[in-house]
């Protein structure tokens, strides 16, 4: 019988249509203009699972209003490491969306991005304490210099009106702002990325193809086995180089590849829904994302916020997100993703983390148990007015955090991103979840030195990536002119406020 399965080669091959491979790709492409791309995607269209606008938050994650990233020590200070390595990747990534734009390989940044204030809103005396001790441990800082904190009652009304009516003036109240918050439509920008994308040379993007079995040859390319889902057609694709951004379907693609680097990984997957505004009088009142404290035992995904998003030019408000427990590890995934996904190799770690976060499983049973009346006396806790006319339920996205093998408890759950690359840099594969989108410029410059060794030392790469990111090498939070210079310069071509 003849052979009908189509076979190609390429220097890298993307698994996954999703903000990371489209910035993967752009920075090779370039960094390298003759590099030959080929992207894989099981869906029929790009940015479909977590770069959706609809199944993530689109706050443009810089460590300005989520507290999940200052956590208090056992003595009672404020650790900011985590929230000003975060804030400086996030600046990465505005400098880079600044170069698309400039250079007209994205439309207008009025697509995919808008001036929204950024805030953290707490209530109780003992809230409120912490809350002025994190904006004193972050607002000494260049990076967070521009924040201003407030217990004043009438200060709040005019920070975030909305939140504020129906409050009792004498309750024990704080926030923090920060002007210079975004919301970003990740789904959007990603679009237009691939859209550029596929119109170079020795770029080819396949929707619908299912990537089935991935492995090393002795030579140490990489033999990948795809189903074209619309034909039945079997494809081979050849490559020196993979990486895996296919958000929750990165683990299954990961334990296909087979290889020393992933052996003890995991996942665990978290659902998520929205509570969404259908009353414009109620829309209009609110300009702002307004974080809240985690509940105990809630993963930093489920931190509570009122947000307002700009998605495809019309302004909506979102209150959430509820969490809850599928056994899909993708929103449009398999029921069999979590057993499937459980091997010799991490069962030990699987087990151990899920003794270990009894309060986590403790949260998600709470909240599928939710009832409306439930989400919206959670919603009350931050608009005091709400009524439940005015607010649907929404589906959100579906996250997979990370397990992973750890000497003294076995396994732990990690909250974050990840990126895993083997020993010879042929593979490498993105996990977890937030601040993701926001930081991945950051991460996939640091994945391009780790894999690309050779060619990310040369003078022609390193010019590149300093005309791409004017302050690639450095950082900013030590260098107060230059962070002022580049935020003016990047607000000017995004078109956002820079006070």
């Amino acid at each position: 019988m003849p052979d009908n399965t189509i076979r190609s080669n390429s220097e890298v091959v993307l698994i996954g249509a999703g903000i990371m491979s489209a910035t993967l790709g752009l920075i090779l492409k370039e960094l390298q203009p003759d590099i030959k791309i080929e992207i894989y995607e099981r869906l029929d269209v790009a940015a479909a699972e977590s770069s959706d606008a609809w199944n993530n938050a689109g706050t443009g994650h810089s460590a300005f209003c989520e507290l999940n990233y200052t956590p208090e020590k056992a003595d009672g200070s404020i650790d900011p490491k985590k929230a000003i390595s975060i804030a400086e990747s996030f600046e990465i990534s505005r400098q880079f969306w600044s170069y698309l734009v400039q250079e007209n390989k994205v439309p207008s940044p009025d697509n995919f991005i808008k001036s929204v204030p950024h805030m953290s809103f707490v209530w109780g005396e003992k809230n409120v304490e912490y809350l002025k001790k994190r904006f004193e441990a972050l607002q000494s800082n260049p990076i967070f210099s521009q924040m201003e904190f407030s217990s004043d009652f009438e200060k709040l009304k005019e920070w975030m009106p909305l939140v504020m009516e129906g409050r009792d003036a004498n309750e024990k109240l704080a926030a923090t702002h920060m002007e210079i918050g975004t919301d970003v439509n990740f789904g959007a920008l990603t679009r237009s990325m691939f859209s550029y994308l596929e119109k170079l040379d020795g770029v080819s993007l396949f929707f619908n193809h299912e990537v089935k079995k991935l492995r090393q040859r002795e030579d140490k390319s990489w033999r990948i086995k795809i189903t074209d889902l619309t034909t039945g057609k079997t494809r081979k694709a050849y490559t020196k180089f993979v990486f895996i951004g296919a958000g929750g379907g990165s683990l299954p693609l990961l334990e296909k590849a087979n290889v020393v680097e992933g052996n003890g990984y995991g996942g665990f997957p978290v659902s998520g829904q929205w509570l969404k505004c259908t009353n414009p009088e109620v829309i209009a009142k609110h300009q702002a994302k307004v974080y809240g404290k985690a509940s105990v035992g809630a993963p930093p995904m489920s931190v509570p916020h009122i947000d307002t998003r700009v998605i495809d030019g019309e302004k909506a408000l979102l209150f959430g997100p509820f969490a809850g427990f599928s056994t899909r590890f993708l929103k449009n995934g398999s029921y069999l993703d979590l057993p499937l996904s459980i091997k010799a190799n991490n069962l030990i770690p699987m087990l151990s983390a899920g003794f270990h976060n009894i309060p986590l499983t403790k949260y998600l049973i709470e909240q599928v148990r939710q009832s409306p009346k439930d989400r919206m006396t959670a919603l009350r806790e931050y608009l005091p007015t709400a009524r439940s006319k005015d607010w649907k339920l929404e589906k959100a996205g579906q996250r997979v955090q990370v397990i992973k093998k750890d000497e003294k408890e076995g396994g732990v759950l990690e909250f974050g991103t990840e990126v895993i690359n083997t020993h010879d840099g042929t593979l490498a594969v993105l996990l977890g979840a937030s601040p993701g989108a926001s930081t991945a410029v950051a991460i996939m410059v640091d994945l391009i030195s780790r894999c690309f060794t050779a060619q990310a030392k040369t003078p022609e790469w390193q010019a590149k990536m300093k005309t791409m990111i004017p302050s690639y090498g450095q950082t900013l939070n030590d260098k107060p002119e230059l962070l002022a210079e580049l935020r003016k310069h990047t607000s000017d071509v995004l078109k956002l406020r820079n006070n």
